[in-house]
């Protein structure tokens, strides 16, 4: 008579824990057991033996078998679920993985009341292009705010007035800049930022305007990170936000549609602070000019000596580079740079033993420039954003 796996206790089992299974070890001594109860106790069934190997491929195969079922088990929660599982689960929400983006930026457009601009362009500094939206139109005040996209994927970068050029010519257009600087592009979003976005956008339906609107921010096409402040009080408050008024940071993402999703989210009566201003209509067509921010770069400098040990070199040096740029590159919107967090990041792998075994730190300072460096915390107001690359941290070795 056929044995079955289940009848052996060796298959997946699911129960109101979840879904469980024996490992490898557990089902290679089960079978072997089993092997020997028909030809015999005295049978050799060692890694050198055939039937030995036999049994270990039918073991690895049970084994890879239940890994199989727990991977599919899995893959029905947003919280366990990876790759094209995890992108159709979220569709659940009326969200999807966000793509790959090119850099946006705002530029603030100058010329002639009514003018409508068709598939502009401009060109920065260094030559790179930039794409308008497929219209924008000159307001009654000589201006306008659009949004534009760089013409090369990927992290581009573009300092605040820059772009200054008009690419694409336009009767009535006559000057362009942007007030702030671009936001990189990202790459695609992982398993881990989308499963952090589909817990926000349960918040869609939540019980209070603050915590839908956050939800409805987080899955305007294109923004890459923001933050969400309220005063609720009846005066202004520690940031300098008015009375019943809110104010949201927000990086990437259309300037237009971040101003209609905060319109429709946002409570009635609540006013809304920041330093971009769009004017969107109402379903009557009514206007209502709407603010928002983007959040300042604020530039890290980071100082550090080290006492280096045998087997020390320069590569472990640009390792602790980047290890320190990419936490402080981490930080959310507001989020202070705190010195004592920047000692993790700099003792590379010290508790796994690591490459932190080849040196000691005796010195780390922080500042916003490299000659302000002091072994003190940063303080990032509510609309900046830290910021470092490995070019702005100095390493100096001695004996």
């Amino acid at each position: 008579m056929a044995i079955h796996p289940a009848t052996l206790g060796l298959s997946a089992t699911i129960t109101a824990q979840g879904i469980s299974a024996p490992d490898y070890q557990t089902i290679l001594n089960a079978l072997m057991d089993q092997f020997r109860q028909i030809y015999g106790s005295d049978a050799y069934l060692e890694p050198d033996s055939k039937d030995g190997q036999m049994i270990s491929l039918l073991a690895l195969a049970v084994h890879d078998a239940n890994n199989t079922a727990i991977a599919v088990y899995n893959g029905f929660s947003p919280a366990t679920g990876m790759g094209n599982g995890l992108s159709s689960n979220v569709k659940i929400n009326g969200i999807a993985r966000k793509s790959a983006t090119s850099s946006t930026v705002d530029l603030l457009l100058g010329g002639t009341p009514g003018t409508t601009i068709v598939n502009g362009s401009v060109k920065d500094a260094n030559g790179v292009n930039w794409l308008l939206p497929a219209s924008a139109v000159i307001g009654i005040d000589n201006t306008a705010i659009v949004t534009a996209s760089c013409a090369i994927s990927g992290a581009v970068a573009a300092l605040a007035g820059t772009i200054t050029t008009i690419n694409t010519p336009t009767r009535g257009w006559t000057t362009v800049t942007n007030p702030t600087a671009a936001t990189p592009g990202v790459a695609a979003e992982t398993d881990a930022e989308l499963r952090v976005r589909q817990a926000q956008s349960v918040a869609l339906p939540a019980l209070t305007s603050f915590d839908a609107l956050d939800g409805a921010l987080a899955n305007v096409a294109g923004v890459t990170r923001h933050k969400l402040y309220e005063n609720d009080k009846g005066s202004e408050d520690e940031n300098g936000l008015p009375p019943h008024s809110l104010s949201a940071i927000v990086d990437g993402g259309d300037v237009t549609a971040i101003a209609q999703t905060l319109r429709g989210k946002k409570g009635q009566g609540v006013g809304t602070w920041g330093t971009t201003s769009v004017t969107v209509p109402d379903k009557y067509g009514n206007p209502h000019v709407i603010r928002f921010s983007r959040s300042i770069d604020v530039p890290v400098f980071v100082t550090l000596e080290l006492k280096p040990f045998s087997g020390y070199t320069s590569q472990i040096g640009e390792q602790i580079k980047q290890a320190v740029a990419d936490y402080i590159n981490s930080l959310t919107i507001g989020d202070d740079v705190l010195l004592s967090r920047l000692f993790s990041p700099a003792n590379l792998g010290v508790v796994s033993g690591g490459n932190a075994r080849y040196y000691d730190i005796t010195s780390l300072a922080i500042g916003k420039s490299a000659e302000s460096t002091a072994m003190a915390n940063i303080d990032i107001a509510y609309d900046e954003s830290a910021s470092c690359t490995a070019e702005n941290i100095t390493i100096s070795v001695t004996p």
